[in-house]
């Protein structure tokens, strides 16, 4: 019991500010206390009176300083000017500990005006000189204590100063975490965004293409009778799992350095739609032919193989027109089949491609025009 209440207090005090917190409150308290009943020189007609009231004014302050911040530090403030009114008598010891002990804890308050601060140095320093030229004090007097009040606000703005630099060391390195968990949780999606572009491009190719095939050799064993013609499109679609299975490796892999040239990578899908749904597939390539970026380059091959699994699902045995434009600034990608099925914008692929293409800042268009389906991809190169 004893020791989970210390363990209980430790973490209380470490919590605590060490500088303006309830333990520092409370030894101060202690402290002014002590001086009111023992300190010599308290006796005195004017001093316990006006100590009386500046730990009324501390003890105010310590109450409602929660609820009611501005009257809390203004009695604050009181409790320092009060006991300034009395250091000029003699034996006025307990009058500087009030008032050094208030004024300190007022400069190191957390925002805490600095116009507050310096108005009650002000203060302070207008009623130490009157009343220490009340009492007959010399120079010597006169200089020291003002300038003992200007230290000790130096110095207490000096360890303000400092702890709000450390505050908000710590404020900038919470953000700087913040920011961080969220760059990493964008990275992630990002990260899951790309994955899924990358499957779709693969398996919609391959299963569509497969799954053309298969349908053909059914209806070729079950309506005709060919056999051989049925185990043709067997092992075509055999061949198109296993290249399937290819493309799914190098895509896991990630190998875009080996992406083919784009004009080259454009002819090996043409021929292999060709081969696969019998399909005519035309593509004229015009201005000069160059390098893209190899982003951009994957992106425009993406798009065609969407283009050409659309075209082969909506659109079969249809001819399809494939134009690559190569303008000064851009390399624009124009594919065209009869739209006698055309396939709905918001589908995956289509979604996959136009955020492929957004990634390199290209852009993405599809649609009818006049019975034809036409897809528009742009990237800048």
């Amino acid at each position: 019991m004893l020791r989970r209440l210390g363990r209980q207090g430790l973490r209380l005090i470490r919590a605590d500010d060490p500088e303006t917190g309830w333990l520092v409150r409370v030894v101060l308290t202690g402290l002014l206390i002590w001086s009111l009943v023992f300190y010599p020189g308290v006796e005195n007609t004017f001093v316990r009176p006006a100590l009386l009231v500046s730990f009324a004014c501390w003890v105010f302050w310590m109450v409602a300083d929660q609820r009611f911040p501005v009257p809390a530090r203004a009695a604050l403030a009181a409790a320092a000017l009060v006991p300034a009114t009395v250091t000029a008598l003699p034996h006025n010891g307990a009058a500087h500990l009030f008032l050094y002990g208030s004024l300190f804890t007022f400069v190191l308050l957390p925002r805490m005006p600095l116009w507050a601060i310096l108005g009650l140095t002000g203060g302070l320093v207008v009623v130490l000189l009157a009343g220490l030229a009340l009492a007959g004090h010399g120079p010597t007097a006169l200089f020291t204590q003002p300038a003992l009040i200007l230290l000790v606000v130096l110095f207490s703005l000096h360890r303000r100063e400092h702890r709000l630099r450390a505050e908000q060391t710590v404020e900038l390195l919470e953000q700087t975490s913040r920011t961080q968990q969220a760059q990493a949780r964008a990275a992630a999606l990002d990260e899951r965004a790309r994955i899924a572009r990358e499957l779709h491009d693969v398996l919609a190719h391959s299963l569509g293409a497969l799954g053309v095939q298969l349908e053909v050799a059914e209806a070729q064993l079950t309506e005709r009778g060919d056999v051989t013609a049925a185990a043709e499109r067997v092992r075509r679609a055999r061949r198109l799992a296993a290249d399937g299975l290819t493309e799914a490796r190098s895509a896991v892999a990630a190998l875009r350095a080996d992406v083919p040239p784009l004009a080259r990578a454009l002819a090996d899908l043409i021929a292999v739609h060709r081969e696969n749904f019998a399909a005519e597939v035309t593509l004229t390539i015009d201005g000069t032919p160059r390098t893209l970026p190899p982003g951009a380059e994957v992106s425009l091959v993406r798009t065609t193989r969407e283009a050409l699994t659309n075209a082969a699902r909506h659109a079969p045995g249809a001819p399809v027109s494939i134009t690559l434009r190569f303008r000064p600034d851009a390399a624009q990608l124009v594919v065209t089949n009869p739209a006698a099925s055309a396939p709905g914008g918001n589908g995956y692929g289509l979604i996959g491609a136009r955020e492929r293409l957004a990634l390199v800042d290209g852009t993405l268009e599809a649609g009818v025009t006049d019975g034809v389906w036409r897809v528009t991809a742009e990237v800048p190169g």
